[in-house]
């Protein structure tokens, strides 16, 4: 048919710049046909089509059209009535929202319905039954029903034509509004007699192409005479009724008046043309005129209502009146909240403006009733900026954290500005998701551990934990040492650490005496990308178990040796220092706190020692001594538990004169030798020494006679005079003092075993009276035997105790 391919030629143009693309179609157009090509409307070529995503995210209560995501092409997807969509509207128009993405934008289009002869015209009623008194003059006119074409211009109504006939013609009438109303003229008398009824045929025809008619009976009732018409008080009326007026509420009281008298004045309303939608919202009374409303109105379905009302005697003589209600819009429609796009979840990282969701509100209600504001309930993390046509963008308004929050439960609110006013909500769920921001933290600054000594290897030290804000792979820690070395030695020979749990292990065990304390760095890593590590310093102290016994430093006695001598003279008063006992510990704190006792000592009220220091004194007079040598044990303890001890024997000489020692020594000495089966071998040892010496001593005294001397008295011993031993040893031990006839400075050390005569000198201001002249034999009193028997076992105490008492007894028999 022409008009379908009429159809086909569609015009359209594109405002871009406004972001609204305009499209003209016909309606009643077949489904699937192409309304145009957004894409190439909106600039976008075949690549950019699967990119941007193009769909329809709103348009009227019915779908219409939909758009190609591939092609870009709009096209029908129902069946278009425009007389559905506007009714008698001059212009008719659909909107639509097309939502591009990648990035989202909304694009407007508006899409106008033209009109076709799709409608022929339409009578209210089939039959129209009319009663013309016979009386009526020729050239009377009876009003008849006009006809109604819902299509426009020249699709609409055009004329009217009658069936031929003698006695009526057609005739128009037109109305304020336009409306050509056909009318049926008398043309001659009726006469009842000849013909009670007459049947005509009127046609109504619309101006398209091809044209179309309608077609109703007309009945005509010769009726006696009956010469006077209803009468309306007013040709229109016009009513405003709100939306929100109740069901079976009084509308309109109708009243029309007939001059005539009996069934001829009796009057019986009707609707004579009402729309479809009218008829189940309104109802007429045919008896009072009173019109009600039977349905709810509704001002976004209807806008107004157009109705003709006739009222008909008992002649049946019609009146017709026409109604027109318009509906004024009430606040009765809450906004509508809609999620076009969700961003979820949403980096923490995100910057400020981030675009989170476009949501788009709206509202049926029209006038400031449809006038929306919409704001977001207590955040300030984000905010809302609106957009076009009633669409707003949820974005961003600060930076992110999502160690604070790890999600937000937004909730947007749309009022309109009705009276009274309506809201909704709508609640978004919005996820943030994590990223590596925030380094390890450890539960300490530093850890502090203590571990006992000789701990066994693998044992369990401390544990070290750190936490990490962050979620997921950016939370899990890795523990390492990190590589130092303590006292050149790597710092994974002392401990290894679980990398999952933290757990620091020993890997040897410890000896407070080899190292006291050291210290290392742990690292935790997360496992984000990049990684974020943190430090810590881990100090560990080992604490000291009583594992050593105290070690006597001073007198040094070697296992196996004799007992040492100690030299008092006789008079020697109370408080006199015998000599000091020096041990130390190699422990610490209460188990290297010593104490000195005695453990053997023959006349225990002769001596007291000093528990603090070691220092053992005579505690009375010498003078009624009984024996002149006291042998003494003296105990070395510590504080631990269980306590460690040390002993050291002490033999104690009391003489005035080495004279008076010898015997003592020689005693012990003989003693000494029972004891051991290795005498005869050291004897013979020292045998060979002491004649080398004696050879030495002998070429001395010989080049010494050749010289003047002065004969030296030997003297009497006393303590004031008596020449002494002076300890210069680089030790803790303090100066002792011994009692010897000979006066030289000796440097030992505090380690028996390695006792060394550093050098040997005179003590300078020793009187020289009481030196012995070993060169002059005769003037002496003393036999060149004692002489050399003092002076050997003088040199020879210094070197070792055995080899002193050795000596002496094989020099009682030595003759110069």
């Amino acid at each position: 048919m022409a008009w379908q391919v009429i159809c086909l030629s569609l015009t359209y143009y594109s405002m871009v710049a406004s972001n609204l693309i305009h499209y003209t179609i016909l309606e009643e157009m077949r489904t699937n046909s192409i309304v145009g090509n957004i894409g190439k409307d909106l600039g976008l070529n075949s690549n950019e089509l699967g990119i941007r995503k193009l769909r329809i995210v709103s348009q009227s209560n019915r779908n219409y059209f939909n758009v190609s995501s591939e092609s870009g092409n709009l096209y029908i997807t129902d069946r278009i009535d425009r007389e559905e969509l506007c009714a008698l509207e001059q212009s008719c128009f659909l909107y639509l929202e097309v939502l591009a993405e990648n990035p989202v934008n909304v694009y407007s289009v508006k899409i106008e319905i033209q009109d076709i002869n799709d409608n022929p015209p339409r009578f209210s009623k089939d039959t129209f039954e009319i009663g013309i008194s016979e009386s009526a003059p020729p050239g009377s006119r009876f009003v008849l029903g006009n006809a109604r074409d819902p299509d426009l211009g020249a699709n609409s109504l055009k004329d009217y034509n009658l069936s031929p006939n003698l006695h009526f013609s057609l005739g128009e009438k037109t109305d304020s509004k336009g409306t050509k109303h056909p009318e049926l003229v008398l043309e001659e008398p009726l006469d009842r007699e000849k013909q009670q009824s007459y049947t005509l045929i009127l046609s109504a025809f619309d101006g398209g192409q091809p044209m179309k008619t309608g077609t109703a009976v007309i009945k005509i009732m010769v009726q006696d005479f009956n010469d006077n018409f209803p009468v309306f008080n007013q040709d229109i009326y016009r009513i405003t009724l709100r939306e929100n007026f109740r069901s079976g509420s009084l509308v309109l009281q109708l009243n029309a008046t007939d001059k005539d008298e009996g069934t001829n004045a009796e009057i019986t309303y009707s609707f004579s043309h009402i729309p479809e939608k009218a008829r189940h919202t309104f109802n007429v009374d045919s008896h009072t005129g009173v019109i009600k409303t039977i349905g709810e109105l509704d001002y976004d379905a209807t806008k107004s209502y157009e109705m003709a009302v006739e009222a008909v005697d008992g002649g049946g003589l019609v009146a017709k009146c026409t109604i027109l209600i318009e509906i004024i819009d009430v606040n009765d429609n809450i906004p509508e909240i809609t999620v076009a796009s969700l961003c979820s979840p949403v980096p923490e990282d995100a910057p400020p403006g981030t675009l989170v969701a476009l949501i788009n509100v709206k509202d049926l209600d029209s006038g400031i009733n449809g006038d929306i504001m919409c704001l977001l309930s207590e955040t300030h993390i984000f905010k809302l900026e609106p957009s076009t046509n009633n669409y707003f963008k949820l974005v961003t308004a600060q930076p992110l954290d999502r160690e604070k929050s790890s999600f937000y439960n937004i909730t947007i609110i749309a009022e309109d500005q009705g009276v009274p006013q309506l809201s909704a909500k709508k609640d978004i769920y919005l996820t943030i998701s994590d990223v590596n921001d925030n380094p390890p933290v450890f539960d300490k600054p530093n850890f502090i551990c203590y571990i006992p000594e000789h701990n066994p290897p693998g044992t369990s030290v401390v544990s070290v934990h750190a936490s990490d804000p962050d979620d997921n792979e950016n939370a899990r820690l890795i523990y390492s040492i990190i590589n130092t070395d303590i006292d050149n030695i790597p710092v994974s020979s002392y401990v290894s650490i679980n990398s999952m749990t933290g757990v620091l292990y020993a890997q040897r065990s410890f000896d407070y005496e080899q190292i006291r304390e050291f210290q290392f760095q742990v690292m935790a890593k997360d496992s984000g990308s990049p990684p974020l590590s943190s430090n810590v310093t881990v100090r560990i102290f080992i604490i000291d178990k009583n594992d050593n016994a105290p070690k006597i430093l001073y007198p040094s006695q070697e296992p196996g040796e004799s007992a040492l001598f100690e030299f008092i003279p006789q008079s020697a008063e109370k408080g006199y220092l015998v000599t000091k006992v020096i041990a130390v510990d190699s422990d610490s704190g209460h188990n290297a706190w010593l104490s000195y006792h005695f453990l053997q000592a023959p006349d225990p009220s002769l001596f007291t020692i000093s528990q603090q220091t070691g220092e053992i004194k005579i505690t009375r007079d010498l003078q009624d001594l009984d024996s002149l040598r006291q042998k003494i044990v003296v105990l070395v303890k510590d504080n631990g538990i269980p306590s460690l001890s040390s002993t050291v024997t002490l033999n104690v000489v009391v003489a005035d004169n080495f004279q008076q020692a010898v015997p003592e020594i020689r005693r012990q000495s003989n003693n000494s030798d029972t004891t051991t089966n290795s005498t005869f071998y050291i004897l013979i040892a020292i045998t060979l020494i002491s004649l080398l010496f004696i050879v030495t001593l002998m070429i001395a005294i010989a080049y010494k006679c050749k010289k003047p001397h002065i004969p030296p008295s030997f003297g009497t011993f006393n303590r004031n005079v008596y020449p002494q031993f002076t300890l210069g040893c680089p030790s803790e031990i303090s100066d002792t003092s011994l009692p010897f006839p000979f006066s030289y400075d000796v440097c030992v050390t505090l380690d028996s075993k390695q006792n060394e005569i550093a050098y040997l000198k005179p003590v300078q201001n020793v009187p020289t009276d009481n030196l012995i002249d070993t060169e002059d034999a005769a003037v002496n009193r003393t036999s060149n035997k004692d002489n050399l028997v003092m002076k050997i076992s003088t040199l020879l105490w210094l070197k070792q105790p055995i080899m002193y008492k050795l000596l002496v007894a094989k020099c009682q028999n030595l003759t110069i």
